[in-house]
C-alpha cells in the first residue's frame, strides 16, 4: 500500500495592495504624528489648552483631567510609531490582522491631527464630531482585533495594547470635549448644575469602561490598556478636583471610585483564563 505525501505548502505572495497598505500607512503616521506633536504645542504650536480660549484647558470644566494626564500621549504616539514599524516589515504584508486593522489605525491617526487642527481654529462644536468619529474609528478596530487572535506575544502588545491605551484615553478624552463644548455654549450648568452634569459624566465613563472590559475579554491585551488608560485619565480628574481653581470634593470621589472600578475592570477582563 503505497501512500501519498501531503503537498508542501506554498506562502502566498504579497498582493500589490499589500505594499501599498504597509507603505501608506509608514508615511501617514509619520505625518500625522509630526502634526499632532506640533499642533499640542511641541516646535512651538500652541497647546490645546491655551488654544479655543481656553475651553479645553485642566480648568475649564470640572470633568477636565488635570494637565499631567495628557503625558499619556507620549506613550500612545511611542505604540503607534512602533505599530507603524511593526506592520511594514516584509513578514507581515499578508497578516490577516494587520489587513484587516492598519488603515483604520492610519484613519484614527489623521483624526486625531484633525481634531487639534479644529481645536487650534477655535471650532469647539465641530471638535466633538471630530473625536466621536475618532471613538467610532478606534471601536472598529477594536471589534476586527476582539475577532482575530494575534499571531504572537509582540503583537498583542504593539497593536493590542497601543489601541486599547489609545481607544481609552479618546473614550475619558471624548467625554471631556463634550463637557467642555457644552459649557463653552452656555448649557453646562442647565438642570443639574456643574455638580450634577460632571457626577452624571463620570457615572458614563464607569460604565463605558466596564463595557469595554467585557466586550474585549478574550484579548488580554486589550481590555487592559483600556482600563489602565481610562483609570488614568479618570484618576487626573479627581487630582483636579481635589485642589486648584474647580475645587469640588463630590466630582474628585466620584472620579476616584471610577478610575478604581475601571482599572478593576480591565485588569479583571485581562486576567481571566482563556476559554
Amino acid at each position: 500500500m503505497t501512500t501519498t505525501a501531503p503537498a508542501p505548502s506554498v506562502a502566498v505572495p504579497p498582493a500589490p495592495a499589500d505594499r501599498v497598505r504597509q507603505a501608506v500607512v509608514l508615511v501617514g503616521s509619520l505625518v500625522a504624528a509630526a502634526g499632532a506633536a506640533y499642533g499640542s504645542g511641541a516646535f512651538g504650536g500652541q497647546a490645546i489648552q491655551d488654544a479655543a480660549g481656553g475651553a479645553l484647558s485642566a480648568t475649564a470644566t470640572p470633568v477636565a483631567p488635570d494637565n499631567p494626564a495628557f503625558r499619556i500621549w507620549s506613550v500612545i504616539y511611542l505604540g503607534l510609531f512602533v505599530f507603524a514599524v511593526h506592520q511594514v516589515l516584509p513578514s507581515r504584508a499578508t497578516n490577516a490582522r494587520l489587513r484587516a486593522t492598519a488603515w483604520w489605525v492610519l484613519a484614527s491617526m489623521l483624526l486625531n491631527a484633525a481634531w487639534i487642527g479644529v481645536v487650534q481654529a477655535g471650532w469647539l462644536a465641530l471638535s466633538v464630531v471630530v473625536i466621536a468619529a475618532l471613538l467610532v474609528v478606534l471601536s472598529v478596530i477594536v471589534v476586527r482585533l476582539v475577532r482575530t487572535p494575534p499571531d504572537g506575544a509582540g503583537q498583542a502588545v504593539v497593536l493590542d495594547g497601543t489601541i486599547g491605551l489609545y481607544t481609552g484615553w479618546v473614550s475619558v478624552a471624548t467625554l471631556a470635549n463634550v463637557a467642555a463644548a457644552l459649557s463653552d455654549a452656555g448649557v453646562g450648568e442647565l438642570g443639574l448644575g456643574a455638580t450634577g452634569w460632571s457626577v452624571v459624566v463620570l457615572v458614563a465613563a464607569t460604565a463605558l469602561s466596564v463595557a469595554w472590559a467585557a466586550f474585549t475579554v478574550r484579548r488580554r491585551a486589550l481590555p487592559l490598556g483600556i482600563g489602565l488608560a481610562m483609570a488614568w485619565g479618570l484618576a487626573w480628574v479627581a487630582v483636579g478636583r481635589f485642589s486648584g481653581p474647580l475645587t469640588d470634593t463630590t466630582v474628585a470621589w466620584t472620579a476616584v471610585a471610577a478610575s478604581a472600578i475601571a482599572l478593576v475592570a480591565g485588569v479583571a477582563a485581562a486576567l481571566r483564563p482563556a476559554r
